[in-house]
C-alpha cells in the first residue's frame, strides 16, 4: 500500500534574529508573518512554555526563537495562526551562518524589470552579490539581512 505524501511542509531557515529575518522575507515575498497569540496563550495558561519564551512582536505575542512567514492566499488553522501550505520558519540558532547554503530561495521578479526587484530587495536590507550570466540565463544572486543567498531571476 501507497502511503499519501505530506500535504504540506515548511522550509526552516536557522537565523541570529528569527523576527527580523520574517520581517524581510514577509516583505520581499509578499507573504503574512503569521500570529501564534491564541496558541501562545493557550500553551502558556497550561504551564507547557513559560513566559520568557515569548516576546512581544508587531503587537501581540509571539515566541521568541522561531517565527514564521506564509503566503496569504493558503490555508491556516484559524487556532493556532499556523500555515498549511506555502510557508517559512525562521529559528533562532546560537552559531553564525559559516558557508553557502546548500539549499536558496529563488525570486521571480514577474512583470516588474529584474533591476527594479533588486533595488526594491536592497532598499528592504538585502545585498547584490553578484550578477550571472551563463548560457541557461541570468540572474542576481543576493544575501538577505543574515547573509543567506537567494537569487532573483
Amino acid at each position: 500500500m501507497v502511503e499519501a505524501p505530506s500535504r504540506s511542509a515548511a522550509c526552516v531557515v536557522d537565523a541570529a534574529d528569527p523576527h527580523a529575518q520574517a520581517l524581510f522575507w514577509s516583505a520581499a515575498l509578499g507573504y503574512t508573518i503569521e500570529d501564534n497569540d491564541a496558541l501562545i496563550a493557550r500553551v502558556l495558561s497550561f504551564g507547557g512554555a513559560p513566559e520568557e519564551a515569548t516576546v512581544e512582536f508587531q503587537g501581540r505575542r509571539a515566541w521568541r526563537d522561531l517565527i514564521a512567514v506564509r503566503h496569504p492566499d493558503d490555508p491556516f488553522d484559524k487556532d493556532t495562526g499556523i500555515g498549511e501550505g506555502r510557508r517559512i520558519l525562521f529559528q533562532r540558532v546560537p552559531e553564525p551562518k559559516s558557508a553557502k547554503n546548500r539549499l536558496h530561495i529563488d525570486l521571480h521578479s514577474g512583470d516588474r524589470p529584474r533591476e527594479a526587484e533588486v533595488q526594491r530587495l536592497t532598499e528592504l536590507g538585502a545585498t547584490v552579490e553578484r550578477e550571472v550570466a551563463e548560457a541557461g540565463g541570468t540572474w542576481v544572486v543576493m544575501r538577505d539581512p543574515e547573509g543567506n543567498e537567494f537569487c532573483v531571476n
